[in-house]
Protein backbone atom coordinates (compact mmCIF):
# COMPACT_ATOMS: atom_id res chain seq x y z
CA UNK A 1 0.00 0.00 0.00
CA UNK A 2 1.09 3.56 -0.68
CA UNK A 3 1.63 5.61 2.46
CA UNK A 4 1.48 9.14 1.02
CA UNK A 5 -1.50 11.37 0.27
CA UNK A 6 -2.77 11.15 -3.33
CA UNK A 7 -4.39 14.10 -5.13
CA UNK A 8 -6.06 13.37 -8.46
CA UNK A 9 -8.47 15.19 -10.77
CA UNK A 10 -10.59 14.29 -13.79
CA UNK A 11 -12.53 16.50 -16.24
CA UNK A 12 -16.23 16.58 -17.07
CA UNK A 13 -17.46 16.35 -20.65
CA UNK A 14 -19.52 18.22 -23.20
CA UNK A 15 -20.84 16.98 -26.52
CA UNK A 16 -19.44 19.29 -29.17
CA UNK A 17 -21.51 17.92 -32.07
CA UNK A 18 -23.62 14.85 -32.77
CA UNK A 19 -25.95 14.62 -29.78
CA UNK A 20 -29.15 12.70 -30.69
CA UNK A 21 -27.69 11.75 -34.10
CA UNK A 22 -25.28 9.42 -32.26
CA UNK A 23 -28.29 7.34 -31.10
CA UNK A 24 -28.96 6.65 -34.79
CA UNK A 25 -25.43 5.49 -35.63
CA UNK A 26 -23.91 8.87 -36.55
CA UNK A 27 -20.61 10.38 -35.35
CA UNK A 28 -20.50 12.44 -32.14
CA UNK A 29 -17.58 14.49 -30.81
CA UNK A 30 -17.22 14.61 -27.03
CA UNK A 31 -14.71 16.97 -25.42
CA UNK A 32 -13.13 17.00 -21.96
CA UNK A 33 -14.43 20.00 -20.02
CA UNK A 34 -11.94 21.76 -17.75
CA UNK A 35 -14.38 21.93 -14.86
CA UNK A 36 -12.87 19.14 -12.77
CA UNK A 37 -13.57 16.72 -9.97
CA UNK A 38 -10.78 16.47 -7.37
CA UNK A 39 -10.10 13.57 -5.03
CA UNK A 40 -7.80 13.41 -2.02
CA UNK A 41 -6.91 9.97 -0.67
CA UNK A 42 -5.13 9.76 2.69
CA UNK A 43 -3.96 6.33 3.96
CA UNK A 44 -4.56 5.77 7.70
CA UNK A 45 -4.03 3.17 10.37
CA UNK A 46 -7.24 3.97 12.30
CA UNK A 47 -9.16 0.91 11.08
CA UNK A 48 -11.76 3.00 9.24
CA UNK A 49 -12.55 3.86 5.66
CA UNK A 50 -14.17 7.30 5.38
CA UNK A 51 -15.92 8.82 2.38
CA UNK A 52 -16.66 12.54 2.31
CA UNK A 53 -18.63 14.08 -0.62
CA UNK A 54 -19.37 17.66 0.46
CA UNK A 55 -21.07 18.67 -2.84
CA UNK A 56 -23.91 16.23 -2.19
CA UNK A 57 -23.80 16.19 1.61
CA UNK A 58 -22.48 12.63 2.08
CA UNK A 59 -20.16 11.69 4.92
CA UNK A 60 -19.88 8.00 5.81
CA UNK A 61 -17.41 5.78 7.58
CA UNK A 62 -17.12 2.01 7.85
CA UNK A 63 -15.09 -0.26 10.14
CA UNK A 64 -12.53 -1.97 7.94
CA UNK A 65 -12.69 -5.05 10.21
CA UNK A 66 -16.46 -5.30 9.65
CA UNK A 67 -16.09 -4.89 5.89
CA UNK A 68 -13.33 -7.54 6.00
CA UNK A 69 -15.84 -9.99 7.51
CA UNK A 70 -18.37 -9.34 4.72
CA UNK A 71 -18.55 -12.09 2.15
CA UNK A 72 -17.31 -10.22 -0.93
CA UNK A 73 -17.05 -13.31 -3.11
CA UNK A 74 -20.07 -11.90 -4.97
CA UNK A 75 -17.56 -9.46 -6.54
CA UNK A 76 -15.45 -12.33 -7.99
CA UNK A 77 -16.41 -11.79 -11.61
CA UNK A 78 -16.15 -8.03 -11.14
CA UNK A 79 -13.47 -7.30 -13.70
CA UNK A 80 -15.31 -7.50 -16.99
CA UNK A 81 -18.99 -8.15 -16.50
CA UNK A 82 -21.54 -5.50 -15.62
CA UNK A 83 -22.39 -5.37 -11.90
CA UNK A 84 -25.54 -7.50 -11.58
CA UNK A 85 -28.73 -6.46 -9.78
CA UNK A 86 -27.81 -9.06 -7.15
CA UNK A 87 -24.36 -7.53 -6.61
CA UNK A 88 -25.83 -4.03 -6.28
CA UNK A 89 -28.41 -5.45 -3.84
CA UNK A 90 -25.61 -6.96 -1.74
CA UNK A 91 -23.74 -3.63 -1.80
CA UNK A 92 -26.90 -1.92 -0.50
CA UNK A 93 -26.92 -4.40 2.41
CA UNK A 94 -23.27 -3.59 3.16
CA UNK A 95 -24.05 0.15 3.01
CA UNK A 96 -27.22 -0.26 5.09
CA UNK A 97 -29.42 1.29 2.37
CA UNK A 98 -32.99 0.24 1.65
CA UNK A 99 -33.35 -2.18 -1.27
CA UNK A 100 -35.36 0.26 -3.41
CA UNK A 101 -33.07 3.28 -2.92
CA UNK A 102 -32.03 5.03 -6.13
CA UNK A 103 -31.16 8.52 -4.91
CA UNK A 104 -27.91 9.98 -6.30
CA UNK A 105 -26.25 10.20 -2.87
CA UNK A 106 -26.77 6.48 -2.26
CA UNK A 107 -25.62 5.57 -5.78
CA UNK A 108 -22.38 7.54 -5.28
CA UNK A 109 -21.70 5.59 -2.06
CA UNK A 110 -22.50 2.25 -3.76
CA UNK A 111 -20.12 3.02 -6.64
CA UNK A 112 -17.40 3.79 -4.07
CA UNK A 113 -18.03 0.56 -2.13
CA UNK A 114 -18.05 -1.46 -5.34
CA UNK A 115 -14.68 -0.03 -6.45
CA UNK A 116 -13.09 -0.12 -2.98
CA UNK A 117 -14.08 -3.74 -2.28
CA UNK A 118 -13.32 -4.95 -5.83
CA UNK A 119 -9.93 -3.24 -6.23
CA UNK A 120 -8.65 -3.53 -2.64
CA UNK A 121 -9.78 -7.10 -1.93
CA UNK A 122 -6.53 -8.39 -3.45
CA UNK A 123 -4.66 -6.74 -0.52
CA UNK A 124 -3.87 -8.87 2.56
CA UNK A 125 -6.21 -6.60 4.51
CA UNK A 126 -8.61 -3.89 3.34
CA UNK A 127 -6.83 -0.53 3.75
CA UNK A 128 -7.86 2.26 6.16
CA UNK A 129 -8.42 5.33 3.98
CA UNK A 130 -9.81 8.83 4.19
CA UNK A 131 -11.29 9.89 0.84
CA UNK A 132 -12.60 13.36 0.06
CA UNK A 133 -14.11 14.26 -3.33
CA UNK A 134 -14.95 17.83 -4.33
CA UNK A 135 -16.18 18.93 -7.75
CA UNK A 136 -16.49 22.07 -9.86
CA UNK A 137 -19.11 20.23 -11.94
CA UNK A 138 -22.81 20.64 -11.25
CA UNK A 139 -24.51 17.24 -10.82
CA UNK A 140 -27.34 16.04 -13.04
CA UNK A 141 -26.55 18.58 -15.79
CA UNK A 142 -25.32 16.08 -18.41
CA UNK A 143 -21.69 17.12 -17.87
CA UNK A 144 -20.34 13.71 -16.85
CA UNK A 145 -20.01 14.45 -13.12
CA UNK A 146 -20.59 10.81 -12.11
CA UNK A 147 -17.99 9.59 -14.62
CA UNK A 148 -15.39 12.09 -13.36
CA UNK A 149 -16.13 10.81 -9.82
CA UNK A 150 -15.69 7.16 -10.87
CA UNK A 151 -12.51 7.90 -12.85
CA UNK A 152 -10.95 9.73 -9.86
CA UNK A 153 -11.99 6.90 -7.53
CA UNK A 154 -10.65 4.13 -9.80
CA UNK A 155 -7.33 5.94 -10.39
CA UNK A 156 -6.79 6.69 -6.69
CA UNK A 157 -7.68 3.18 -5.45
CA UNK A 158 -5.63 1.38 -8.16
CA UNK A 159 -2.65 3.63 -7.34
CA UNK A 160 -3.03 3.32 -3.55
CA UNK A 161 -3.18 -0.49 -3.85
CA UNK A 162 -0.16 -0.39 -6.19
CA UNK A 163 -2.04 -2.11 -9.01
CA UNK A 164 -0.65 0.75 -11.14
CA UNK A 165 2.37 2.96 -10.36
CA UNK A 166 2.02 6.53 -9.14
CA UNK A 167 3.22 8.59 -12.13
CA UNK A 168 3.92 11.69 -10.00
CA UNK A 169 7.38 13.17 -10.50
CA UNK A 170 9.07 15.55 -8.08
CA UNK A 171 8.60 19.19 -8.98
CA UNK A 172 5.98 18.41 -11.67
CA UNK A 173 2.59 20.01 -11.02
CA UNK A 174 0.46 17.40 -12.87
CA UNK A 175 1.39 13.95 -14.19
CA UNK A 176 -0.52 11.42 -16.32
CA UNK A 177 -0.55 7.63 -16.33
CA UNK A 178 0.65 5.48 -19.26
CA UNK A 179 -1.84 4.40 -21.94
CA UNK A 180 -1.93 0.89 -20.46
CA UNK A 181 -2.69 2.20 -16.95
CA UNK A 182 -5.32 4.61 -18.33
CA UNK A 183 -7.06 1.65 -19.97
CA UNK A 184 -7.29 -0.10 -16.58
CA UNK A 185 -8.52 3.09 -14.88
CA UNK A 186 -11.14 3.55 -17.60
CA UNK A 187 -12.27 -0.09 -17.33
CA UNK A 188 -12.86 0.17 -13.59
CA UNK A 189 -14.47 3.63 -13.88
CA UNK A 190 -16.94 2.14 -16.39
CA UNK A 191 -17.86 -0.48 -13.76
CA UNK A 192 -18.54 2.32 -11.26
CA UNK A 193 -20.66 4.13 -13.86
CA UNK A 194 -22.64 0.93 -14.39
CA UNK A 195 -23.44 0.81 -10.66
CA UNK A 196 -24.77 4.38 -10.91
CA UNK A 197 -26.48 4.36 -14.33
CA UNK A 198 -27.16 0.71 -15.12
CA UNK A 199 -26.34 0.83 -18.82
CA UNK A 200 -24.13 3.84 -19.69
CA UNK A 201 -22.53 4.27 -23.13
CA UNK A 202 -18.97 4.46 -21.75
CA UNK A 203 -18.32 7.80 -23.48
CA UNK A 204 -18.31 9.91 -20.30
CA UNK A 205 -15.71 7.81 -18.46
CA UNK A 206 -13.58 7.52 -21.64
CA UNK A 207 -13.51 11.33 -22.05
CA UNK A 208 -12.69 11.78 -18.36
CA UNK A 209 -9.89 9.19 -18.51
CA UNK A 210 -8.27 10.20 -21.80
CA UNK A 211 -9.12 13.92 -21.96
CA UNK A 212 -8.90 15.92 -25.21
CA UNK A 213 -11.61 15.27 -27.81
CA UNK A 214 -13.07 11.83 -28.58
CA UNK A 215 -14.95 10.66 -31.64
CA UNK A 216 -17.74 8.23 -30.84
CA UNK A 217 -19.77 6.10 -33.27
CA UNK A 218 -21.74 2.91 -32.67
CA UNK A 219 -19.79 1.99 -29.55
CA UNK A 220 -16.38 2.72 -31.12
CA UNK A 221 -14.36 5.42 -29.35
CA UNK A 222 -11.21 7.06 -30.79
CA UNK A 223 -9.10 10.00 -29.57
CA UNK A 224 -8.43 12.93 -31.90
CA UNK A 225 -4.72 13.63 -32.23
CA UNK A 226 -3.56 16.79 -30.42
CA UNK A 227 -6.86 18.70 -30.41
CA UNK A 228 -6.55 22.40 -29.55
CA UNK A 229 -7.85 23.65 -26.20
CA UNK A 230 -10.83 25.86 -27.06
CA UNK A 231 -12.04 28.55 -24.68
CA UNK A 232 -15.80 28.45 -24.09
CA UNK A 233 -18.56 29.72 -21.90
CA UNK A 234 -20.57 26.88 -20.41
CA UNK A 235 -24.07 27.92 -19.41
CA UNK A 236 -26.53 25.91 -17.35
CA UNK A 237 -30.11 27.09 -17.99
CA UNK A 238 -31.10 25.07 -14.89
CA UNK A 239 -34.21 23.93 -16.80
CA UNK A 240 -34.65 20.23 -15.95
CA UNK A 241 -35.24 17.70 -18.71
CA UNK A 242 -35.67 13.98 -19.26
CA UNK A 243 -33.02 12.61 -21.62
CA UNK A 244 -35.11 9.47 -22.12
CA UNK A 245 -38.18 11.48 -23.21
CA UNK A 246 -36.16 13.71 -25.57
CA UNK A 247 -34.49 10.69 -27.23
CA UNK A 248 -37.91 9.04 -27.63
CA UNK A 249 -39.35 12.23 -29.18
CA UNK A 250 -36.60 12.32 -31.82
CA UNK A 251 -37.22 8.65 -32.61
CA UNK A 252 -40.96 9.24 -33.06
CA UNK A 253 -40.30 12.29 -35.26
CA UNK A 254 -37.99 10.12 -37.39
CA UNK A 255 -40.72 7.50 -37.77
CA UNK A 256 -43.36 10.13 -38.57
CA UNK A 257 -41.25 12.15 -41.06
CA UNK A 258 -38.47 9.84 -42.30
CA UNK A 259 -37.80 11.87 -45.49
CA UNK A 260 -37.28 15.02 -43.40
CA UNK A 261 -35.46 13.69 -40.33
CA UNK A 262 -33.08 11.22 -42.03
CA UNK A 263 -31.34 14.03 -43.99
CA UNK A 264 -31.17 16.13 -40.78
CA UNK A 265 -29.31 13.32 -39.02
CA UNK A 266 -27.00 12.87 -42.04
CA UNK A 267 -26.35 16.62 -42.02
CA UNK A 268 -25.50 16.59 -38.28
CA UNK A 269 -23.08 13.73 -39.05
CA UNK A 270 -21.44 15.90 -41.75
CA UNK A 271 -21.13 18.77 -39.22
CA UNK A 272 -19.30 16.44 -36.79
CA UNK A 273 -16.93 15.29 -39.55
CA UNK A 274 -16.23 18.85 -40.70
CA UNK A 275 -15.56 19.92 -37.10
CA UNK A 276 -13.18 16.97 -36.69
CA UNK A 277 -11.33 18.07 -39.87
CA UNK A 278 -11.11 21.68 -38.59
CA UNK A 279 -9.74 20.60 -35.20
CA UNK A 280 -7.15 18.50 -37.06
CA UNK A 281 -6.03 21.55 -39.04
CA UNK A 282 -5.92 23.65 -35.85
CA UNK A 283 -3.52 21.18 -34.19
CA UNK A 284 -0.73 22.58 -36.36
CA UNK A 285 -1.48 26.32 -36.62
CA UNK A 286 -4.82 27.61 -35.32
CA UNK A 287 -5.98 30.69 -37.24
CA UNK A 288 -8.96 33.02 -36.81
CA UNK A 289 -10.52 31.53 -39.99
CA UNK A 290 -10.77 28.17 -38.22
CA UNK A 291 -12.77 29.75 -35.42
CA UNK A 292 -15.14 31.38 -37.92
CA UNK A 293 -15.83 27.95 -39.46
CA UNK A 294 -16.39 26.43 -36.00
CA UNK A 295 -18.92 29.21 -35.30
CA UNK A 296 -20.83 28.45 -38.51
CA UNK A 297 -20.94 24.77 -37.63
CA UNK A 298 -22.27 25.63 -34.16
CA UNK A 299 -25.07 27.76 -35.67
CA UNK A 300 -26.08 25.12 -38.22
CA UNK A 301 -26.11 22.32 -35.64
CA UNK A 302 -28.24 24.35 -33.23
CA UNK A 303 -30.85 24.93 -35.97
CA UNK A 304 -30.84 21.21 -36.78
CA UNK A 305 -31.36 20.32 -33.12
CA UNK A 306 -34.31 22.72 -33.00
CA UNK A 307 -35.70 21.00 -36.10
CA UNK A 308 -35.38 17.65 -34.28
CA UNK A 309 -37.53 19.12 -31.50
CA UNK A 310 -34.95 19.14 -28.69
CA UNK A 311 -34.65 22.91 -28.33
CA UNK A 312 -36.19 25.00 -25.56
CA UNK A 313 -37.09 28.66 -24.98
CA UNK A 314 -34.25 28.94 -22.42
CA UNK A 315 -31.72 27.73 -25.03
CA UNK A 316 -33.14 30.16 -27.63
CA UNK A 317 -32.64 32.93 -25.07
CA UNK A 318 -29.04 31.79 -24.45
CA UNK A 319 -28.33 31.87 -28.22
CA UNK A 320 -29.93 35.32 -28.61
CA UNK A 321 -28.07 36.84 -25.66
CA UNK A 322 -24.69 35.55 -26.87
CA UNK A 323 -25.46 36.52 -30.50
CA UNK A 324 -26.12 40.11 -29.31
CA UNK A 325 -22.47 40.06 -28.17
CA UNK A 326 -21.31 38.56 -31.49
CA UNK A 327 -20.87 35.04 -30.07
CA UNK A 328 -22.22 31.67 -31.24
CA UNK A 329 -23.85 29.01 -29.05
CA UNK A 330 -25.54 25.64 -29.19
CA UNK A 331 -27.09 23.23 -26.71
CA UNK A 332 -24.88 20.39 -25.50
CA UNK A 333 -26.26 17.02 -24.45
CA UNK A 334 -29.93 16.09 -24.49
CA UNK A 335 -31.40 19.60 -24.89
CA UNK A 336 -34.87 20.60 -23.71
CA UNK A 337 -33.11 22.96 -21.28
CA UNK A 338 -29.90 21.79 -19.62
CA UNK A 339 -26.61 23.29 -20.80
CA UNK A 340 -25.25 25.22 -23.77
CA UNK A 341 -21.75 26.04 -24.97
CA UNK A 342 -20.51 29.32 -26.47
CA UNK A 343 -17.24 29.47 -28.41
CA UNK A 344 -14.83 32.24 -27.35
CA UNK A 345 -12.62 33.35 -30.24
CA UNK A 346 -9.01 34.26 -29.33
CA UNK A 347 -9.50 37.85 -30.61
CA UNK A 348 -12.17 38.61 -27.98
CA UNK A 349 -11.41 41.29 -25.41
CA UNK A 350 -12.02 40.26 -21.78
CA UNK A 351 -14.58 43.07 -21.10
CA UNK A 352 -16.77 41.63 -23.91
CA UNK A 353 -16.58 38.15 -22.34
CA UNK A 354 -17.45 39.60 -18.91
CA UNK A 355 -20.43 41.51 -20.35
CA UNK A 356 -21.74 38.29 -21.97
CA UNK A 357 -21.34 36.34 -18.73
CA UNK A 358 -23.20 39.08 -16.85
CA UNK A 359 -26.04 39.10 -19.41
CA UNK A 360 -26.40 35.30 -19.08
CA UNK A 361 -26.34 35.48 -15.29
CA UNK A 362 -29.05 38.17 -15.47
CA UNK A 363 -31.24 35.57 -17.26
CA UNK A 364 -30.99 33.41 -14.13
CA UNK A 365 -28.47 31.03 -15.71
CA UNK A 366 -25.22 29.71 -14.19
CA UNK A 367 -22.22 30.56 -16.36
CA UNK A 368 -18.58 29.41 -16.30
CA UNK A 369 -15.65 30.60 -18.39
CA UNK A 370 -13.64 27.47 -19.05
CA UNK A 371 -12.11 25.39 -21.83
CA UNK A 372 -12.59 22.10 -23.66
CA UNK A 373 -9.97 19.64 -24.85
CA UNK A 374 -8.66 19.50 -21.27
CA UNK A 375 -6.26 16.81 -19.98
CA UNK A 376 -7.82 13.60 -18.64
CA UNK A 377 -7.25 12.02 -15.23
CA UNK A 378 -4.08 13.48 -13.64
CA UNK A 379 -2.22 13.27 -10.35
CA UNK A 380 -1.19 16.57 -8.74
CA UNK A 381 1.27 17.98 -6.26
CA UNK A 382 -0.54 19.84 -3.44
CA UNK A 383 1.30 23.06 -4.27
CA UNK A 384 -0.01 23.05 -7.86
CA UNK A 385 -3.70 23.17 -6.88
CA UNK A 386 -5.58 26.47 -6.82
CA UNK A 387 -6.27 27.85 -3.34
CA UNK A 388 -10.09 27.24 -3.55
CA UNK A 389 -9.50 23.58 -4.51
CA UNK A 390 -6.92 23.12 -1.73
CA UNK A 391 -9.34 24.74 0.70
CA UNK A 392 -12.20 22.46 -0.36
CA UNK A 393 -10.08 19.33 0.03
CA UNK A 394 -9.81 20.14 3.76
CA UNK A 395 -7.57 23.15 4.06
CA UNK A 396 -4.47 21.55 2.51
Amino acid sequence: MLSEVLLVSAPGKVILHGEHAVVHGKVALAAALNLRTFLRLQPHSNGKVCLNLPNIGVKQAWDVARLQLQDTSFLEQGDATAPTAEQVGRLKEVAGFPEDSTNPEHLAVLAFLYLYLSICRKQRALPSLDIMVWSQLPTGAGLGSSAAYCVCMAAALLTACEEIPNPQKDGVSASRWTVEDLELINKWAFQGERVIHGNPSGVDNAVSSWGGVLRFQQGRIASLKRPPALKILLTNTKVPHSTKALVANVRSRLLKFPEIVTPLLASINAISLECERMLGEMAATPALEHYLVLEELIDMNQHHLNALGVGHASLDQLCQVTMAHGLHSKLTGAGGGGCGITLLRPDLEQPEVEATKQALTDCGFDCWETSIGAPGISVHSAASLDAPVRQALVGL
